[in-house]
Parts: C-alpha cells; structure tokens; sequence
C-alpha cells in the first residue's frame, strides 16, 4: 500500500482543480490518500532578503515533511494567463531553496483543468517540463477542458463519458506504475 498526496497549486477557495484532484483520490482504491490544500501553509513571496533575514518557515517544513512522507504525489495545477499562477511557482520555489531535490524518488500524476476548451494545458505542459529538475518522475499527466461543461459538482462526478473514460485510464495506469 503506497501513500498518495494530492493537491492543487491554486489558493482560491472555489478552486475547480482542488475539486479535480480531490475527484481523483476519491478514484484510488487500495492505497492511503490525503488531500491537502497548500493555502493551509502560509508561505510569503519568495525573495532572497526574506530567505536570508527569516529562514524557513516552519509551515514550510510541514509542507516539506508532507511531500517527503508520501511515496506519490497528484498535482493539479492552474493557469494563469497560460501559465502557472504567481501562487504555485512562489510554493515551488521556498521547496526548492529548502531541498533542491524536494521530490527525489516520487512518482507523480500531473493534471490541470480550466473552463477553456484547453484545460489550463500551458501550465501543466510548464510544471511537466519543471518539476524533474526536482527529482520527480512525471508518469502520467492529464489536462480536463471546460470544466464547468464536463464535471458535475451536483454528482462530484466528470459527466463526460470520453473525459470520464480518459481520466480513469490515467488513473488506473498511474495506480499500475506505484504498484511496480
């Protein structure tokens, strides 16, 4: 049994990919998921004065910890004006001045949605390009078109018999990959 994290890089409190992600540890049978929401670790913006004059916060040590602990991560990342928001790059960023290598050894499932026809597919493109650099290894991605279309908060469900078929493949092949 592996133990899964997931989370959203989005601080807003209506946020459709914390949906997303929290749909998909819903999916996983047979191993431990917890969903967490990165605006529970209060990070300031990153700049080398704070870095030098204050440390590490001890939020970002627990966030740390949070990802160290868990054998696999499910990101779901927003855009912002096609690319990744200010928001998730800042939380990025103090990891990667705490431990450069941050996601050394975790298998990771990449996803991004929007209510655009292209599912916020700039900024996962972006974070599939950046998060190696960090040590994970990126094994599945997926990018959910119009949201707000193809996902029912009604149901917490993708009503999108294709979407919903291409999801639960990558799913099950993310799953199949801790598994090995």
């Amino acid at each position: 049994m592996k133990k899964i994290l997931f989370f959203a890089g989005s601080n807003s409190s209506k946020s459709i990919n914390h949906k997303l992600v929290s749909f998909a540890a819903s999916q996983i049978a047979g191993h431990t998921v917890e969903v967490i929401k990165l605006t529970d670790y209060q990070l300031p913006m990153y700049g080398e004065d704070i870095e030098k004059e204050k440390s590490y916060s001890v939020d970002l040590r627990m966030l740390n910890n949070k990802i160290k602990e868990a054998d696999a991560l499910v990101i779901s990342v927003n855009e912002h004006n096609g690319m990744v928001s200010a928001y998730f790059k800042n939380t990025i960023d103090w990891l990667s001045r705490l431990d450069r290598n941050f996601l050394e050894g975790k298998k990771v499932l990449l996803m991004s949605t929007s209510n655009g026809k292209r599912g916020a597919a700039s900024a996962l493109e972006y974070t599939k390009s950046v998060l190696p650099r960090f040590g994970a290894t990126i094994v599945e991605s997926f990018s959910f078109p119009s949201y707000s279309e193809n996902f029912s908060e009604e149901t917490n469900s993708i009503s999108n018999e294709v979407l919903l078929m291409g999801f639960t493949d990558v799913i099950q092949n993310f799953v199949h990959q801790l598994e090995q």
